[in-house]
């Protein structure tokens, strides 16, 4: 049955965000940023260690037992930090909270695609300045009036990692506009923006639990903050949904977060795989950004991306491509074990070779 015009003249309709696959069958899974090993074994001891009786309870609110571990790594107040269901619960709650201005919204027009969804969800007004040629951010167009900014770091899908006086100028240049850093893969490349949050009462730096803590099914994120824009993050979130964060979640969490050493020795194997990945697409006559994140962005001169990305997925090798004019013949690849990077660079021996 088709729905009547006069019905769908009152439903929001927005094009929503395109999330990377998820193959049910046995594949190489390179295609949505996931870390290819496991959490902290601390995880699983916390998790067994549930009375599981308590899950007919709601849980607590406040998230204090992740907040609490969450604060004390970054050494910051705990009414500094507010947790979600992951980076985008948390991003999409700054932007209904933080992004209520007449002025636009500034993000970069090759970004985390996200972005212009909640703007479109919300009816805020976006404008995206052009990366330059190298897909770096030109600071100099976040100098103008606008109605909040928001941007990762590295970004996505480009890899690109800015150092923190550049973070730094531009948050100078807008002191009355709330500036988001959004750090899902700061991890894997330099310094986080949370070394700038006592200078800047305008910044706000989100992370997530799904890239280098190996944790993207638990669904966990977080912003750290002055402590009135978190106050006002939670009354938003305290309207919307009060329960947000499973108890599992919270325990879990707070457990990855204490095991610094299998956190660190787990970024470490991923740097070292990528560099080597690197190296070696180099060798094949890709071209590349620096990535600084837990992927590859990567384009061949002399091969068609869209034509590259349907034979790797033909071989059970999958990796991302968008159909976009700027980015088109670039594919973004996600780093994973040593033996599935392998079985993806014989691949491409054998292919580019042959082309």
């Amino acid at each position: 049955m088709k729905i009547r015009e006069e019905l769908l003249r009152n439903i929001r309709q927005v094009e929503p965000y395109v999330p990377g696959e998820q193959p049910q069958e046995q594949v190489v899974k390179l295609n949505t940023n996931e870390n290819p090993y496991p959490p902290s074994p601390e995880v699983k001891k916390a998790l067994d260690a549930m009375d599981t009786d308590a899950f007919r309870l709601y849980p607590d609110p406040a998230s204090s037992v992740l907040v609490k571990a969450l604060a004390e790594q970054y050494h910051v107040g705990e009414n500094q930090v507010f947790a979600g269901v992951g980076s985008d619960d948390v991003l999409s709650l700054c932007f209904l909270t933080f992004f209520n201005s007449d002025k636009p919204v500034l993000f970069p027009d090759i970004t985390y695609s996200f972005y212009k969804v909640w703007a479109q969800l919300y009816r805020i007004p976006y404008e995206c300045p052009k990366l330059d040629e190298d897909f770096r951010i030109v600071k100099e167009d976040y100098y103008c009036e606008n109605g909040g900014i928001i941007f990762p770091n590295p970004n996505a899908p480009t890899a690109i990692y800015e150092e923190l006086d550049f973070i730094e100028d531009i948050l100078e240049h807008n002191r009355n506009s709330i500036v988001i850093v959004d750090e899902a893969y700061i991890d894997f490349a330099g310094r986080s923006a949370v070394e700038l949050i006592g200078r800047y009462d305008n910044l706000i730096v989100t992370q997530t639990f799904s890239k280098s803590r190996s944790m993207a099914g638990m669904r966990i994120g977080y912003a750290i903050a002055c402590p009135e824009l978190i106050r006002c993050l939670n009354d938003v979130k305290y309207s919307f949904n009060s329960y947000t964060m499973s108890r599992a979640a919270l325990v879990c969490g707070a457990a990855a977060v204490g095991d610094t050493e299998y956190f660190e020795e787990n970024i470490r194997k991923i740097v070292k795989t990528r560099e080597w990945a690197k190296k070696e697409l180099s060798k094949l006559g890709f071209v590349m950004t620096d990535s600084k994140a837990n992927f590859i962005f990567a384009r061949h001169p002399e091969y068609d991306a869209g034509k590259l990305f349907t034979e790797l997925k033909n071989e059970h090798i999958y990796v991302r491509h968008w159909d976009d004019e700027r980015i088109g013949q670039y594919l973004r690849i996600s780093v994973g074990t040593d033996e599935e990077m392998g079985i993806l660079i014989d691949f491409l021996r054998r292919t580019v070779r042959q082309h």
